[in-house]
């Protein structure tokens, strides 16, 4: 008798930590997402300088690095529905928009020097479906 109770024991008992398991580890998923994306989510409707805008473009460039995004022919991250992340800025004075590869091939300090007391603001977030982290984010010139 006590050796068919600890027989049934033995599957519920891993049953039982197996789902735990996968619980907190969700949960740990989770939190960082979240964490990941709030570093971004901050400048949502805010207005930031230029200068900032070099440090977003460098954090993304590094993350996409980090996650071994991969680059086509032009040099410029290929999305890819789970990690990848691109920054777009619309130049008022031009009246175009870049991606953040552009501006970080021609140097960023070029960037810096003409950009770096010009007004930004955040307008637009967007996220993956699959894994809800941030996939793209858009600045709009504020000011010439």
């Amino acid at each position: 008798m006590k050796k068919t109770i600890i027989i049934l024991l033995i599957p519920i008992a891993i049953i039982i930590f197996s789902t735990c398991g996968l619980l907190i580890t969700k949960n740990t998923t989770i939190r960082q997402i979240k964490q990941e994306n709030r570093q971004y989510e901050y400048y949502l409707g805010k207005t930031i300088l230029g200068t900032d805008i070099t440090s977003i473009i460098n954090k993304a460039i590094d993350q996409n690095e980090k996650n071994k995004i991969p680059k086509d022919e032009k040099g410029y991250y290929i999305e890819n529905d789970e990690d990848s992340i691109k920054i777009e800025i619309e130049m008022i004075t031009i009246e175009k928009t870049y991606p953040m590869e552009e501006f970080y091939k021609n140097d960023m300090t070029n960037f810096v020097e003409n950009f770096n007391l010009i007004q930004f603001k955040c307008t637009n977030i967007e996220y993956h479906k699959k894994t809800g982290k941030i996939s793209k984010i858009t600045f709009k010139q504020m000011e010439y």
